[in-house]
């Protein structure tokens, strides 16, 4: 009977240890968004997209998107730049296990 007691009890702390354990997740962010012009509204390809921190870049494609993927889950600053307009920034936050839209619009030097 002690044994049956003793086996119970040491497979109940086995089971409660495992059970107490965190859980450790790892969910990323994608951040994604276009690029168009202010005054008209056009898409914008080939402008330069830097994220920091972490200095990852892009480009937009013919259709003025962008995509970063498997971001940490922290605050963005998104840097655009294209020649002939004025370079903009703006702040995102991204959330894990979520996609967070970031559209841009860049507006055409005087």
């Amino acid at each position: 009977m002690k044994k049956i007691i003793i086996l119970f009890g040491c497979a109940l702390l086995i089971v409660m240890s495992n059970g107490c354990k965190k859980k450790e997740y790892n969910l990323f962010a994608t951040i994604y968004g276009v690029v168009s012009d202010q005054g008209t509204g056009e898409l914008i390809s080939n402008a330069s997209i830097v994220l920091s921190p972490g200095g990852k870049t892009k480009t937009t494609g013919t259709d003025g998107r962008f995509e970063f993927t498997e971001l940490e889950v922290v605050q963005y600053t998104i840097t655009v730049q294209k020649t002939g307009y004025q370079t903009n920034r703006k702040t995102i936050t991204a959330v894990g296990g979520e996609s967070t839209e970031a559209n841009i619009p860049l507006t055409k030097n005087n």
